[in-house]
């Protein structure tokens, strides 16, 4: 940090201007942006920037392809309310346990009851859940309002922080946990936060994927980064990235052996999004699609991939192969439709839709064998909801209900 004048208010630490939209003052560094706008994550800003309409308003709004809704606005239920449809098709139903977001709060559904998990209270927020191995626990993003200190041109000036923190609910008795907290409060009069995003946990149970600055928000941009449970220390993978647009959507292969996330990158005003997989054996990381995907999510099996697709005309949710990202079908064409995630059983696909200004879950039956599926049937999981459109939903079947019976994952290989 570099010693101010005689009299002058101390400055915090400087890096290279990392603000590619244009919001604010050049030079400015990363914890001013992250005063400034609260919780503006560059991942979430990237997602828009592919095509200008991904329906991504956390509540339920969003529009679609041009901008202009697809049928007319509906109302989306309570906040304390989830309405769950009867599924009523022969030879159909959902096994296991579904979790989403609404309105800053965690729910889980299993058939057609849909139970809050989470109620952490005015001015605090949940979202971004996804389970733990053995679907005893659910893993979220907690965000709460805090009072921030930062130096602009030698001023020190106070900003609201909206604080991220990783917590692990229980879900047999709803008692939350705090793993790690994003709130950056060094000695000094300076104070600010990380962010902290779509936390998923290894198959062994030891680390936790996300998409984080932390430790020190002034020396990293938002990349992919492990969670140790057992250190409680923070593993930055080091990852190429493109400057500041950094990783997202982490999501961990069944057995261990991969772990696939978003390198962000930008075609002139457009964004340009592809898949990457690190494997933790080598410590490197492979391209596996072209620009214009995002969400990845495994098959059971580890063969295939989940994914969204953007075009101009909004985002769809297709089916592509694990070892080359060759689109191999296509599970919607609404323009509507992204965050998939695949039931462990390997015959469904869940994700999320949005209608008019509201966002509900959906899931699509797949019919035939791998990989020449068709759509059977398309059947909503839910109705009016307004669920949060920047959590990916996520799904456990207990082992009992599975078709077969599956290999115990194996440990993933130490990163440290």
């Amino acid at each position: 940090m570099t010693t101010p004048p005689t009299g002058a208010k101390p400055e915090p630490p400087r890096r290279p201007a990392r603000d590619p939209y244009g919001l604010l003052p050049t030079g400015m560094p990363i914890a001013a942006v992250i005063s400034i706008v609260g919780l503006l994550v560059i991942a979430v800003v990237t997602l828009n920037l592919t095509n200008g309409k991904l329906p991504f308003t956390p509540g339920g709004g969003g529009s679609g392809p041009q901008g202009t809704d697809q049928v007319p606005t509906r109302t989306a239920t309570p906040s304390n309310v989830v309405e769950v449809p009867s599924i009523e098709v022969p030879g159909i139903d959902v096994p296991g346990t579904l979790v989403y977001a609404k309105d800053g709060n965690i729910w889980i559904q299993s058939g057609d009851q849909a139970t809050q998990l989470t109620a952490p209270g005015k001015g605090v927020d949940d979202s971004m859940p996804s389970f733990s191995p053995d679907g005893k626990f659910v893993y979220f993003v907690r965000t709460r309002k805090a009072q921030g200190k930062w130096s602009i041109d030698n001023v020190v000036k106070d900003y609201q922080l909206n604080v991220p923190t990783l917590m692990r609910v229980n879900i047999a008795d709803g008692s939350p946990d705090k793993l790690l907290d994003g709130l950056v409060d060094p000695s000094g009069p300076f104070k600010w936060n990380g962010f902290i995003r779509e936390p998923v946990v290894s198959p062994d149970g030891r680390y936790v994927a996300m998409a984080t600055d932390l430790p020190d928000p002034t020396t990293s941009d938002v990349t992919l980064k492990l969670f140790d449970t057992k250190t409680d220390k923070i593993v930055d993978l080091k990852l190429n990235q493109v400057a500041p647009l950094g990783h997202q959507d982490p999501a961990w292969k069944p057995d261990g052996s991969k772990l696939l996330y978003v390198l962000n990158d930008r075609d002139g005003a457009k964004g340009s999004p592809r898949i990457y997989a690190w494997s933790p054996d080598t410590r490197k990381a492979r391209p596996v699609t072209g620009p214009g995907y995002l969400f990845p999510a495994w098959s059971p099996d580890g063969r295939y991939i989940a994914a969204t697709k953007t075009s101009a005309y909004g985002t769809d949710v297709v089916i592509l192969n694990a070892a080359n990202g060759a689109e191999l079908a296509r599970v919607t064409d609404d323009g509507n439709s992204w965050a998939p995630t695949w039931s462990p059983r390997g015959d469904q696909i869940a994700y999320l839709h949005v209608a008019g200004q509201v966002i509900d879950l959906r899931m699509a039956q797949l019919d035939g064998t791998a990989p020449n599926w068709t759509v059977k049937d398309t059947l909503d999981l839910t109705t009016a909801a307004g669920l949060d459109g920047v959590s990916r939903p996520d799904w456990y079947v207990p082992a009992a209900d599975l078709p077969a019976a599956t290999p115990a994952p194996a440990g993933s290989p130490s990163p440290s």
